[in-house]
């Protein structure tokens, strides 16, 4: 188990951001969990580690948004995320970081500066993407999500297109990702990543799953559904820029 105190300045925040955005406020908050995480371990350990305590917060964010998914578009996106977490998987240790980080973050911020462009200040856009996008959208989330814990942004721009209230928003993606988690750890497992030192500090963090999610849909039932959009557009364009400069400083690195 880990002890440094360091670890846990990064961790305690990045896990509580995590279950904020699980329980249903600003979902592109929980992007930045791993690379917060990151500051003190590496990446894939942090990964690892976090990946237990994101399974306990689905199982809260099922019970708190249960029965208000869309199915419709879960039948379409579940299939193909788990493409994306078979190619995750096949590619482990030989894949660059950088690469996937700046791809992420020219797709998130161009996303939402096209929304913004187009909307002007309407609460939703008028185009919806078609299904077939969502495709696409969940596998690379799938791939993302298994890499970094960071496939809220592929998912998240297909489903705000969707023109889905707040509520059918969070909720589909719940049980999007509650499915992604849980498969993901099968492949973490035989990976090796989930040994007895990762397992035990998950142990220790893991009683802020349920505070993080609480906090998240307090925040949720609390803010109109124009200020909801501003909030997730606003966060996905930070995100963005954060994976865009986290990115750029990986690959120059190496």
């Amino acid at each position: 188990m880990i002890t440094e105190p360091t670890f846990y300045f990064a961790a305690i925040p990045a896990v509580l951001l995590f279950g904020i955005a699980k329980g249903g406020f600003g979902g592109g908050l929980g992007v930045m969990a791993v690379p917060l995480v990151a500051l003190v371990v590496s990446p894939v350990q942090a990964a690892a580690i976090l990946l237990p305590i994101l399974c306990v917060m689905d199982l809260v964010s099922l019970w708190a948004y249960r029965g208000r998914w869309v199915l419709a578009e879960l039948r379409l996106l579940l299939p193909a995320s788990l493409v994306g977490i078979g190619i995750g998987a096949w590619m482990f240790g030989v894949m660059n970081a950088g690469v996937i980080r700046l791809m992420l973050g020219i797709i998130a911020v161009a996303f939402t500066l096209d929304h913004w462009v187009k909307t002007r200040g309407k609460d939703s856009p008028q185009d919806r993407l078609p299904r077939s996008v969502g495709v696409l959208a969940a596998a690379t989330s799938g791939f993302t999500s298994f890499v970094a814990h960071a496939g809220g942004p592929p998912i998240g721009m297909y489903l705000l297109r969707r023109r889905l209230d707040r509520t059918a928003f969070v909720a589909t993606t719940v049980v999007f990702f509650a499915v992604v988690n849980y498969v993901k750890l099968v492949p973490y497992a035989w990976l090796d990543q989930l040994d007895g030192s990762n397992l035990a500090t998950s142990l220790v963090l893991s009683p802020l799953a349920p505070v993080g999610v609480a906090m998240g849909v307090w925040l949720h039932n609390r803010v109109t559904d124009r200020f909801f959009f501003q909030v997730a557009y606003t966060l996905l364009f930070v995100v963005g820029l954060k994976l865009l400069y986290d990115g750029a400083i990986e690959l120059n690195g190496a």
